[in-house]
C-alpha cells in the first residue's frame, strides 16, 4: 500500500471528492482538461461545491493538474469522467473512450485501471478494455488489469458524502479484485461490498 499512487482523470462532483479523499492517504494525482478549474481548485476552491476549502487543505498529498505526463508515475488509474446521453437515451461514450485511451498511452505493467463512470453491464471490458491495450501494447490480465467501482455520490447532500456511503468494488481477476477492494475500503468508512464480477458492478450501477 506505501507504493500506491493514484492517477484520477475528472475531477467533478465524483472524481474531486474521491481525489481528497485518497489525497489524505496516498499520492494522489488528481486531473482535468478544464485548465480554469485546475487553477480554482489550486487556490482551494471548488465550483461543484462539494468539497469544502478546508477538505481540499487536509488532502496533503493530493496535486491537481492539466498535464497528462504528470500522471506517467500513478500505477491505479480511476476514471470518473462524465456519461451524459444522447436524445434518444442511449449513453454518449466519448469522454470514456477518450480517457481510456490517454490512460492506455500511460499504461505500465502491473498498473490498474478502476472505472466509475456510468456504464452498461459489459463496456469496460468489451468497450474500453480494447483500447488500454491497443494504446499501451499490453495484455489485459497479463501485463495490466481493471476494475470497475460504480459512483453514489449524491450531489449536494452534505449528510452522506463519499465516505459514508458503501462502496462497490470488482475486479478482472481474483487478485485485481483483491486491491482494488482493500484500496477503497481504506477510506470508505461504511465499508465496502466486492461484487462477484465487473458486469455484476456495472448491473449493480444500471439499478
Amino acid at each position: 500500500m506505501k507504493k500506491i499512487k493514484i492517477g484520477i482523470i475528472g475531477l467533478g462532483y465524483v472524481g474531486l471528492p474521491l481525489a481528497v479523499e485518497f489525497g489524505k492517504k496516498f499520492k494522489t494525482i488528481g486531473f482535468d482538461t478544464n485548465k480554469k478549474r485546475i487553477l480554482k481548485l489550486k487556490k482551494f476552491t471548488d465550483e461543484t461545491l462539494e468539497v469544502s476549502e478546508k477538505e481540499i487543505k487536509s488532502s496533503k498529498k493530493l496535486m491537481t493538474t492539466n498535464r497528462i505526463l504528470d500522471l506517467s508515475s500513478c500505477n491505479f488509474y480511476i476514471i470518473t469522467v462524465p456519461t451524459p446521453i444522447y436524445k434518444n437515451k442511449s449513453p454518449n461514450m466519448t469522454h470514456i473512450y477518450l480517457a481510456s485511451k490517454l490512460v492506455g498511452r500511460l499504461l505500465k505493467k502491473n498498473d490498474i485501471v478502476i472505472y466509475e463512470s456510468t456504464v452498461y453491464p459489459g463496456a469496460t471490458e468489451e468497450k474500453c478494455v480494447p483500447i488500454l491495450e491497443r494504446e499501451s501494447g499490453l495484455l489485459f490480465n497479463k501485463d495490466f488489469s481493471c476494475g470497475y467501482s460504480p459512483e453514489r455520490i449524491n450531489p449536494g447532500d452534505k449528510k452522506h458524502k463519499i465516505v459514508d456511503i458503501k462502496k462497490v468494488t470488482s475486479g478482472s481477476s481474483a487478485n485485481a479484485a483483491n486491491k482494488i477492494n482493500k484500496l477503497y475500503k481504506s477510506i470508505i468508512k461504511a465499508g465496502t461490498y466486492k461484487a462477484p464480477s465487473i458486469r455484476v458492478a456495472e448491473a449493480a450501477k444500471v439499478i
